[in-house]
Order: structure tokens, then sequence, then C-alpha cells
């Protein structure tokens, strides 16, 4: 049996570090329960409670078939676009209000624009140089944007999809996530063993499956849940 340890950390990915460190491996090479997520406070910024995850060893021993069985090549939320057309005239301003009442709740005074089309509604936060709301990998703008998506659809009804944006930072990282895509796929081929990515949201996700989609060499499939879930890059089979 492989040996598992828990950890803890100020958040899960400082928790996840300390395995990898403990375990002298990557992040990729291990298998990671979450105990308990920890608290960052508000929009992670104020206060702190630890995080806990059990670390073990990944292992791909088994058939490839039987280690993924039951999963989708791309999980619906992965692979569709973010939401088909919806006629909601109020969304754009709504989501405009709700975006101002948190950045004065911030004390920070940004402008936001706003643009919108048939499938979502993208808000830009205008003069963030300090990556104060984008935080460590997108986390804080990530939590805004949720926020807003959930005050939006809090009366169940169907709402456009909301995208939070600053200093064009969602292009910029589109654009590392498709390099990462293409080198992680490259390894597989490689290597022809599957390639584990991170774990990461769904818009992220969306991007490394469509980003090899076209690729007769390899298949992506998702394993996880929640914003735990992540990626495996799997050479096709030959034959």
């Amino acid at each position: 049996m492989n040996k598992t340890i828990e950890v803890e950390g100020k958040n899960i990915d400082d928790a996840i570090e300390r395995a990898c460190e403990e375990f002298n491996l990557p992040r990729e090479k291990l298998n990671i329960e979450i105990l308990s997520e920890g608290s960052s406070g508000i929009l992670g910024l104020v206060g702190t409670k630890k995080a806990s995850i059990r670390a073990g060893i990944m292992s791909f021993d088994m058939d490839i078939d039987d280690s993924l069985e039951g999963e989708t090549t791309v999980r619906a939320e992965d692979s569709a676009p973010l939401n088909a057309e919806i006629s909601d005239e109020d969304a754009e301003q709504e989501a405009k209000e709700v975006l101002e009442g948190i950045l004065k709740r911030m004390s920070l005074d940004f402008p936001v624009k706003t643009k919108e089309t048939a499938e979502y509604v993208t808000l830009n936060i205008i003069g963030d140089g300090s990556g104060l709301i984008i935080g460590r990998g997108g986390q804080t703008l990530d939590a805004m944007q949720y926020i807003i998506n959930k005050a939006l659809g809090k009366n169940g009804k169907k709402r456009k999809r909301i995208i939070l944006d600053t200093e064009n930072y969602r292009q910029k990282r589109g654009a590392t996530l498709i390099a990462l895509a293409e080198k992680l796929g490259a390894k597989s081929k490689r290597t022809k063993k599957p390639v584990t990515v991170n774990p990461m949201n769904a818009h992220d996700r969306r991007i490394i499956h469509l980003a090899l989609q076209n690729d007769k060499d390899l298949t992506t499939k998702s394993r996880g849940e929640g914003i735990f879930r992540k990626i495996i890059i799997v050479p096709t089979r030959r034959g």
C-alpha cells in the first residue's frame, strides 16, 4: 500500500507544495485528497485558516482505461460554450453594479468597463497595475467572478455568465495555458504515458481541452470534482 501523509498549509497550494517536498515528487505525481479547504478570509485578502490535505503517490500501473473508467473525454462544463444564447437585458448593468459594490468594500477606486455578447458579459477592471485584484494564479479574480455569478443567479433565473478581467489577464492566461497544453501533450507523446495537469477551474480546463482536441495522438480526460478537478492528457493507443 502506498504511503499517505496529512499536510497542513496556509492554503491548498501551500499544503500541496509541502507534500511535494515530503515525497520529493512533482504535484502531478501525487493523489491529493482535500480534508479542509481552510479560509483566506474576504476574497483572499483578510484572515486565514489552515488548509489540510491527504497526499499519496499516484500510480498509473493499472490499465489506463480502468483507471479512468466511467469518465467522458470532456465534461460538458469543460467543452461547452459559457452559456447558450440568452436574452438578458439587465445582465450587463446588474453585473457592473455588483462588481462596483465589491470594489467599494475593498476600498478600491477602479473604473469598470463592460462588454456584452450573445453568450456572456465581460467586466473589465481598469487600472489594477499592481495585480492586487488578480491574486496568485488569478485566485482573487476568480473568487470575485464566482461571487458575481452567484449573486446574479440567486433567484434561479438563467443568466448570462459573467467574465471578470483586468489588465488583459484572461488573454495572457489563455496563451500561457495553450503553451502548457502543447508542452505537456508533447511530453505525453514522447513518454507514451499519461500526464496530469494541475487542478484548475472549468474555464481554464476548457482551454486545455480545446488546445489539444485536434491532436489525433492525444485524448484529454477530466478527473476529480469541483475546484480540484484536473485534466489528464493520454496518448492515443494505436493498433
